[in-house]
């Protein structure tokens, strides 16, 4: 019987190509001690002190286009995307329902409608994305709670996880009773993400999450004895974008593209390569459309490492 891990593997050697256009040039040499950087180690997500709260809404709508926020709501648009993962951060799960609400800027919540409310799915690379508005903080007792989006995390088949988001430098964070847990079963420490700026002016955070479930090889810290991207630049790019990579022993080496919905729509000729650096050169084709995709290194099939880009159309 044909393993489905294997299976997987045989798909993305045999998968066609809807854009690709790709140059790689090696850079000096590398040895596998030369690329060692600090980087955390896995860590489970935590559940979340106060659960689920007195403002969940059954059945909430699933978000296709990635906007929990209408245009119109009034806020700071705020953009979340990650990885769901297995627990020991060896696999990627696809197919996650990641339920996800939050109040408005006012402080507000909709226990009316489903305004602010919604499901979104992890694609086929385990990814998940969407795009909403900072929510605002509201009074708990005498003491504000502060900002946060609650997550329901049900992977396929395995119990779900409910638990809550917090952001870097929110001055509520530490008086929270929930928010201000740094042991336990109830740790926020890995739930507090910080929030950039993107060209935009969109507030960009990344939350991987790690959960009971059974996906697909490849994610988290493998990269640190097989290979690493160290770069993807310009990002955001319009015209070309400029990888640099590095490979720690000698191996059957890919730099991938996928996009959103995790189709893969860019491929570098699967090539052996020694150990060393690096540089890939990406010009996408004319009819690809602006937006994110996720930069990733297969060593000998395995995905070991990924970046996120945005492609900006001209």
């Amino acid at each position: 019987m044909t393993n489905k891990k294997d299976s997987r593997r045989q798909f993305l050697k045999n998968i066609s190509l809807a854009a690709t256009a790709f140059t790689v040039t090696p850079l000096a040499s590398v040895g596998a001690s030369s690329h060692r950087q600090k980087t955390n180690s896995c860590e489970k997500t935590t559940l979340d002190y106060y659960g689920e709260g007195p403002f969940y809404t059954d059945n909430p709508p699933q978000i296709t286009d990635g906007k929990l926020a209408a245009a119109e709501e009034n806020g700071t648009r705020i953009r979340i995307t990650g990885r769901v993962q297995n627990e020991d951060c060896t696999e990627f799960i696809p197919n996650t329902v990641v339920d996800i609400w939050h109040a408005d800027a006012a402080g507000a919540y909709d226990n009316v409608g489903y305004k602010l409310r919604g499901q979104v799915f992890t694609n086929d690379q385990g990814f998940y994305m969407f795009e909403t508005i900072k929510p605002g903080k509201y009074l708990n007792g005498s003491k504000y709670r502060p900002s946060h989006i609650h997550f329901k995390i049900t992977p396929l088949g395995f119990p779900t996880i409910i638990t809550q988001l917090y952001f870097n430098g929110d001055t509520s964070i530490a008086d929270d009773a929930a928010a201000g847990i740094t042991t336990g079963p109830y740790d926020a420490t890995h739930r507090i993400i910080e929030l950039v700026e993107d060209s935009d002016g969109v507030l960009e955070g990344t939350w991987d999450i790690a959960v009971n479930g059974e996906g697909l090889m490849g994610v988290q810290d493998i990269h640190l004895s097989k290979g690493i991207i160290y770069s993807a630049n310009p990002n955001p790019f319009s015209t070309e974008l400029k990888i640099k990579y590095g490979v720690f022993r000698k191996a059957e080496v890919a730099i991938t593209v996928y996009n959103l919905q995790g189709k893969l729509v860019a491929k570098l000729q699967e090539q052996e390569m020694d150990s060393e650096k690096y540089e890939a050169t990406w010009h996408p084709n004319a009819d690809l459309p602006h937006g994110f995709y996720f930069i990733t290194l297969h060593i000998n099939d395995l995905q070991v490492h990924y970046l996120k880009v945005q492609y900006i159309k001209k």
